[in-house]
This record gives C-alpha cells, structure tokens and sequence, in this order.
C-alpha cells in the first residue's frame, strides 16, 4: 500500500487515527496488527492482560482488512466502521474459533467454538482485527483479576498493583498499547473500575443497549462495553457494538443514531449533580477526592450548572452483593462435585454465601432494586447528570485469588460509587481526571438518566477535551518501550 512513513509507533494510535492513516494511505492493518502484537509479545508475560492471543487469525483479518482499504483507495467502497482496527475480547464472551474459558479451570477447551456472541459478530462485520481474549477473574466474580486458571493480572502504571476487575485484562491491554480498543462487562463495576485504575476511558452502557447472549448467569445488571484511550473511540465503538441480534431478549428496540454526532457539544447549560460521596461512602481517599472536586470545578466552567446534592439513598450494597451471591450459586450449581473442587476460592465463598439466601430473600432484595431504580428515575428528572468519584481508592496491591476472606464489604466496599448504577441499569462511563502522588490513576465517573448513553459520551468527551495537566493517560510510565 503506497504510503509514507507513520510518524508515531501504531500500537500507541487510537483507534481513530489508525483509521485516518489508513484513509490517507499512511499505514496498513497489517503494520497495525503487527505492532500491536510486538507489543502483546513484549509485555503480556509481565502483565498477562491477553489469556489467549490468537495471532495467525488476527493477521489473516488484517490481510483481508488491507486489501479492502486498497480497494478504497482505488475509488472503490468505503470500509467498515471498524475496518483494520485491533480489537480484544473478553474471556467471557463467545469469540468463534477461540475457546470462551471464563477465566475457569471447569470449562472443557475441547468443544466446538463455533458461536459468535453479538458484539463479537458485530465486530467482525466492521472488519476488526480480534487479536483474542483478555483475562478475566473466574466466573468475572470479583473487582480484581486473578484465577487459578490465568494467574495475577497486572497494573500497566505500577506492575505491583491490581488493574481492578473483571475487566481487568481488557484495560490493561488498552492501557499498555495491546490494542486500541476492548471489549469488557460490567455487573458491578466491572468495566469502570479497571478502566479507572488503568487511566483509560470505559462506559456502561444502559442495560440492554448493547446485545448480550448467552445472558449473564448473574442476571440484569450485568452490561457489556467499550474500554479505550478516547471518549472519541468509546463512541466509534458503540456505534457497532449497538446494533440489534435478536438473541438478547432484553435488548433495547433499534438506536440508529450517530453517537459520534454532537460529541463535541459541549456541556454548557446542562444541570449536574455533583455528590462526592453519594451520602454514604466514607472511606474516600484524599487524593482520589481532591482531583474529582477540581474536574468537577472544570465542569463549572464549561458552563453547566453545578449543584452539590447526594441522591438520597442508603448505600446498596447488601443488595448487589446479595444478588450476586444468588447468581455465583445458581452457577456452582451446575458444575460436577470435581468441577466444583477445581474453582477460585472466592467464587466458591460467593457461591456459598448465596446458599444461605431464600427465595423470600431474593424476592426482597429485588423490591429493594426496583425501589431504588424508582428512585433514580425520578432524581434524573431534575438532573441531566450525576457525577462522583469512579472508585473511592486508587489500584491497591496485586494479590492472589483467596486473600481475604470474602464477605460484601471485602468483594465491593472500596468501589461504593460503581454498583448502585449496575442496579439501576443507567449509563455510567469513567474518565481519567489526575493522578495520585504515586503515578497511579483516578476516574471521574458520569452518569446519566437511563438511555442517555450520547449525553454520557457529550459529557465524558467535554472534560476530556479540558482536562488539566500534562499527563498523558495512553502511556503508563512504568512500561518499558
């Protein structure tokens, strides 16, 4: 392919500037996949983000994906949304021709994988390159990303500390250069504390915006989303991951729209609660509070109209974890006694917690959900937005799976901002707004009223666009090059 030579190494491009490269001949697939995977090479064995890189595939679907941007640039058709850009999986996620383990000694490699879940076919048919399938906590049981089966996943910005969970794998590969773009989930937190703790930008989307299938054993709060260096890219994404699959019963009607029209908007006139602590989280870091209160300033200034106010809602918790419980022990219950004997510990203490829950318990604990979802519902009437902090503490220390006794408090009381909105099933994104005295990130979280997932993306985008400092979240220090 005619070009001249990329002035930047392509595993460090977003996924908008390969695609302009690959618009002005400037770059190719091919080069792209191959600098990504030199990367995937170079620091997976220290920080194990990928469980499974498949790079013959990978190189095939960049061969194909070149020749289609050749075509292009002969007059012919456009590309695909996606076309040429790396892209990696989740290890929950069906990925045809790759084996789905779920981070589990229990899952048989040896079957037919032969089933693409919905953002996965959606994916391909944008032409993205799936370099294979990031690591996940077994079962995506926890905040952390560790498991008999993959080991410690490790922090890009400090190989000490913990990428945060279960899309641990998934921010980590973003944050390091091993692809642009990820495919994480998200049912309490998921998805936006990795992407916090790795100084990425991650989304929830509303619930059942982007298709799901199987669905998740854990029930309705369980989302799929984008992690990736840009707001910009997060929306490009969304625009494939979004489209229908008739598989997800519980997926909304049809979104046609361009959530990369209006991003640049701006936030001026918007109405923005701002809640530090949401009423209940007290346990903040002083740091992570600090920079949050000075993003939240900027947001002022933007011109949105900032009000300091908490939803007014006891911390959920007992909620999230209960149902939580529930679903890790409807999913022990389908595993052999053997099979049983080989899990993590702590999805064998969760699955066991949710055996002392009776129907009359889980029936409650749904109430208390709807009344709160009722809740929000009803406070997003005067608000366009919420804020808070994304994660109350930054990375803590990478630790091994059964550390700590597992009870509610030891699963999610570090993350108390992230799991209401799992409940409650709005759109909630993390961006990166400072670091810590010891060079580790913090997240500013958004949240919007329910199917506001473009006004999430807008608002995300508008601090991003302002953002103080000279920190540059897509290159982790602490990684050598």
């Amino acid at each position: 392919m005619p070009r001249s030579a990329p002035r930047t190494d392509l595993a460090d491009c977003t996924a908008t500037e390969l695609l302009r490269l690959y618009q002005r001949g400037e770059a190719s697939p091919v080069e792209a996949t191959r600098a990504v995977l030199d990367r995937i090479h170079a620091l997976n064995p220290q920080l194990k983000a990928f469980c499974l890189v498949a790079e013959e595939s990978a190189l095939q679907a960049a061969r194909d994906s070149e020749a289609r941007w050749q075509k292009f640039l002969r007059g012919g058709p456009h590309c695909g949304e996606l076309d040429g850009v790396p892209v990696s999986i989740k290890d929950l996620i069906l990925t045809r021709g790759m084996p789905t383990l779920r981070g589990s000694h229990t899952v048989e490699v040896k079957q037919p994988w032969d089933v693409d879940a919905p953002v996965t076919a959606r994916l391909r048919e944008a032409g993205a390159v799936i370099l294979g399938k990031t690591s996940t906590p077994e079962f995506g049981c926890k905040g952390e990303t560790n498991s008999p089966r993959t080991g410690i996943t490790r922090n890009p910005w400090d190989i000490a500390k913990t990428p945060g969970g279960s899309s641990g794998g998934a921010a980590a590969a973003v944050a390091s250069g091993m692809g642009p773009l990820a495919v994480g989930t998200d049912g309490a937190g998921s998805v936006r504390i990795p992407a916090a703790f790795c100084g990425n930008f991650g989304l929830k989307p509303s619930f059942g915006r982007v298709p799901a299938y199987p669905l998740s054993p854990f029930g309705s709060v369980a989302h799929l989303g984008p992690h990736s260096r840009s707001v910009s890219d997060a929306a490009l994404m969304m625009n494939v991951l979004k489209k229908p699959d008739a598989r997800d019963w519980t997926s909304l009607p049809p979104d046609n729209s361009d959530y990369l029209q209006g991003l640049e908007d701006g936030i001026r006139g918007l109405r923005i609660a701002w809640s530090p602590t949401l009423g209940y989280a007290k346990n903040v870091n002083p740091e992570v509070a600090r920079s949050v209160a000075q993003a939240v300033a900027q947001l002022s200034e933007l011109g949105a109209h900032v009000e300091q106010i908490d939803p007014g809602f006891d911390d959920p918790l007992e909620i999230t974890t209960g149902l939580w419980f529930a679903g890790a022990w409807t999913v022990w219950n389908t595993l052999s006694p053997a099979q049983q004997a080989l899990t993590d510990p702590d999805f064998r203490a969760e699955a066991l917690l949710g055996e002392k829950f009776s129907l009359l318990d889980i029936q409650r604990l749904h109430l208390q959900r709807g009344a709160l979802g009722s809740q929000m519902r009803q406070f997003m009437q005067r608000f366009d937005l919420l804020v808070t902090p994304s994660v109350a503490v930054p990375a803590f220390e990478a630790r091994p799976a059964g550390h700590t006794p597992m009870d509610p408090v030891a699963m999610l009381g570090w993350t108390p901002f992230s799991y209401p909105f799992n409940l409650t099933q709005q759109p909630a994104s993390t961006v990166p707004c400072g670091l810590t005295s010891d060079g580790l990130p913090i997240g500013l979280q958004f949240v919007g009223p329910m199917f506001g997932d473009a006004l999430v993306l807008r608002a995300s985008r508008a601090y991003e666009a302002v953002r103080g400092g000279n920190v540059d979240f897509s290159r982790p220090v602490t990684l050598p090059r």
